[in-house]
């Protein structure tokens, strides 16, 4: 496994990070999973307290208890269930934040969060208030770390320049370049770390049938997954090269793979096992079909 650290919080992140949203709901299935992520060497963990109702915070924290020195935790808040349990709504007040955590830490059976992560955010909730809330956490000892997850360049443009926010969870794969023109370059400025979900763009780019993606046609997104299939082969599988694509950008400190299956977690784990991309096939992937650009929240 190789590391990367996660912007300047001093934390080094398994270039391959496990996202737990997909996690089922067996205990037994969930932990032989996870334990055999570990002992790939895989050392971060992403959950949030919306998935599952708790559930898979649960899941996470007690099969990690034992091996709590020996991971990254990210966990995430904002989304406040309603009493009756039909849905959520978006929470980003201060007092809620601070009341939150402690559900988190319970569900996870730890002391602390490693990475505290705002689960959203617009340019109308009180930015600072929230800021002030993962400041509080900080010096309190609840969480090291904090960050938002949001696809909004205005909201992270906003955070970048008023927290001490160490990363920033965001949608990037070769059907979504949106990040490389609005964001990536100052994160990377900023030495704000990434974390990158949606490497294969739900599949698309490696076994789904091709539909329409964002603003790509159903043959552009085809044309995304031939070129990924054209210099993959025997040296990568499609999903290793869709790895490969955005691990390339020096902006990514992991690429966070929502993995169901052993199967699934060999082919991630292993990408780190093939080769780099050449220019030239980099070249080929950029130019398999136009860049998109964020049309809103700029």
């Amino acid at each position: 496994m190789e590391y990367q650290h996660l912007g300047n919080s001093g934390l080094h992140l398994s270039r391959i990070g496990f996202g737990c949203m997909s996690l089922g709901e067996d205990y037994s299935e969930t932990e032989n999973l996870i334990l055999r992520a570990v002992d790939h060497g895989i050392n971060f963990f992403d959950t949030a307290d919306l998935y599952q109702k708790g559930q898979n915070e649960s899941f996470l924290g007690g099969i990690l208890k034992g091996r709590r020195d020996k991971v990254i935790i990210s966990t995430k808040v904002g989304n406040q269930w309603r009493a009756d349990g039909q849905g959520w709504d978006w929470n980003p007040r201060k007092e809620y934040i601070l009341d939150a955590v402690n559900g988190s830490l319970s569900r996870l059976q730890t002391d602390y969060i490693d990475v505290y992560q705002l689960h959203g955010g617009t340019l109308e909730d009180p930015i600072d208030e929230t800021i002030e809330a993962f400041e509080m956490l900080k010096k309190q000892g609840k969480i090291r770390f904090y960050g938002i997850s949001s696809i909004r360049p205005n909201v992270i443009e906003e955070y970048a320049r008023r927290s001490a926010m160490v990363s920033v969870m965001m949608q990037y794969s070769l059907l979504d370049r949106r990040p490389q023109e609005a964001c990536l370059g100052l994160l990377q400025q900023n030495n704000i770390g990434v974390l990158a979900r949606g490497s294969i763009a739900k599949g698309l780019l490696v076994d789904k049938a091709a539909t329409g993606y964002l603003n790509y046609s159903e043959p552009a997104v085809r044309q995304a997954a031939a070129a990924i299939k054209g210099i993959s082969g025997e040296q990568r599988s499609a999903v290793q090269t869709a790895l490969r694509f955005v691990l390339r950008h020096p902006a990514i400190s992991s690429a966070v793979v929502g993995i169901r299956t052993p199967k699934q977690l060999e082919e991630a784990v292993q990408t780190l096992n093939t080769p780099l991309l050449t220019d030239a096939e980099y070249l080929v992937l950029q130019e398999s079909l136009a860049v998109n650009y964020y049309d809103q929240h700029r």
